[in-house]
């Protein structure tokens, strides 16, 4: 995040800076109705815009060393691990054993296999940092599941669909790391802040399945109900993620170990586990190098926009934008909590067009100074923001969860998963007002961490 206050131009007024911001925004969405990936796009309106305000030469000389300066951080290292660790899970057939021992549970209920993804989906987060990965993962094994049971395939799609978002809330997230490298706070407090709206998260999505299950789906679609020993007997199986649970979260919880640390333990215990699973012994060096390359794509990408996002927000900061928009803000009089409320609401139309990372990089410079002005705690923040950049990850038209589940069930259109995945979305927006209205929910967790 770009920090610090540059002054622009003496020849560059202040009147002059709204319109040259307005065309640069306008040609960030210009760029992406071109098809310009979105890292370019940011970069490119930044770049204008500093030349608008300066020339040239200076955005060549702040160029130099761009690149490194933002992404030459400790604290970022422990993305590629998070990632890295899920993908050696995934490889390892976590997802599919999770399934069978959720459907144990919920399976006779109104939507069990609906709830069993959503289980599923929230036991896997816990062991990878990614929305997508963990749609992709469950998706794969649950939807073929429920299209043969005959469940309706937009509560199908919309329940792994959103399922998957727990992947950025429930630790290890790469997006709580991602907003603590941007803002400069505890990225063990984050994660560990991230359990309990996670598990609340997971609750509502379940009740959610649970009400519209006695609408849209038959009887005939439930399994019959387990007996107890059959349960208990079933859950043994998951017991791979509840020791990448305890590794990253108690080892950061406890502080035996820091985010780093406990990314690559949790990785190279996720490294083991594929060694011993069946699954993979037959094509071992293919998941290895599929774990890896998609490892460094999905860094690589991650760092591309935090350059290219970081270029535009330097622009902002260059012209003062974020002190502007701060100082007006917190001295308009207005309740601290509605300007809160404003500010998040915000991200909805901004995540029908950007992914999270993008939308962190370019609202953090403008929106974390105002949150800290106003006295309010940053980590109940983050998660807020966090929570808000999920409804982006399944609402049209760039939902890429979506995108996801339509890639998989090739059977049901991309507007049928969108409609089924915004059930969900009302039930997000439940728990965020739920957070919203009791700080305390988000915040004891990570107080009592740090008591220790």
């Amino acid at each position: 995040m770009a920090t610090g206050k540059v002054p622009h131009n003496d020849r560059t007024s202040e009147m002059d800076v709204i319109p040259i911001t307005v065309l640069a925004v306008g040609l960030i969405f210009l760029l992406m109705a071109l098809g310009t990936p979105v890292f370019a796009a940011l970069a490119l309106s930044g770049a204008f815009g500093i030349i608008m305000v300066e020339d040239a030469g200076f955005l060549l000389a702040r160029l130099k060393s761009f690149s490194f300066i933002h992404t030459a951080n400790y604290a970022l290292t422990v993305i590629p691990l998070f990632i890295l660790m899920g993908a050696f899970a995934h490889h390892a057939q976590v997802g599919k054993r999770l399934f069978h021992v959720a459907n144990k549970w919920v399976g006779h209920l109104p939507g069990g296999l609906a709830m069993a993804s959503i289980l599923t989906s929230a036991g896997f987060a816990a062991t990878s940092g990614s929305s997508v990965a963990t749609a992709a993962t469950v998706g794969s094994v649950a939807i073929p599941e429920m299209k043969q049971k005959g469940y309706d395939r937009r509560l199908a799609a919309g329940a792994v669909a959103a399922g998957g978002v727990l992947g950025v809330l429930i630790p290890p997230s790469v997006l709580l790391i991602f907003y603590a490298a941007l803002t400069e706070v505890s990225a063990g407090k984050m994660l560990i802040a991230g359990f309990v709206p996670g598990l609340i998260t997971t609750v509502a999505f379940m009740l959610g399945v649970a009400l519209i299950g006695h609408k849209v789906q038959d009887r005939t679609t439930r399994a019959p109900r387990a007996p107890w020993a059959e349960r208990l007997s079933a859950t043994t199986q998951a017991w791979q993620v509840v020791v990448l649970f305890l590794i990253v979260l108690g080892g950061i919880y406890l502080g035996l170990v820091t985010p780093t640390e406990a990314g690559a333990i949790g990785a190279l215990a996720a490294f083991v586990m594929l060694l011993l699973a069946r699954s993979a012994r037959g094509n071992l060096g293919g998941a290895l190098s599929e774990s890896f390359r998609s490892t460094a794509t999905t860094t690589v990408m991650i760092l591309f926009i935090m350059i290219g996002a970081g270029i535009f927000s330097y622009f902002l900061t260059l012209v003062q934008v974020p002190q502007m928009i701060a100082g007006a803000i917190t001295q308009s009089g207005v309740s601290p909590y509605v300007i809160v409320a404003v500010l998040l609401l915000a991200y909805i139309p901004l995540g029908m067009f950007l992914d999270a990372f993008s939308m962190m990089v370019i609202t953090l410079p403008i929106v974390f100074p105002t949150i800290s002005g106003l006295g309010f705690d940053p980590i109940w923040f983050g998660i807020l923001c966090v929570k808000m950049c999920e409804i982006g990850l399944i609402t049209p038209p760039v939902g890429l969860n979506c995108f996801v589940i339509a890639g998989i069930d090739r059977d049901t259109p991309l507007p049928d998963v969108f409609r089924g995945a915004l059930w969900f979305v009302a039930i997000e927006m439940v728990t965020i007002v739920l957070l919203f209205a009791f700080p305390q929910i988000v915040t004891w967790l990570p107080d009592t961490m740090m008591a220790r």
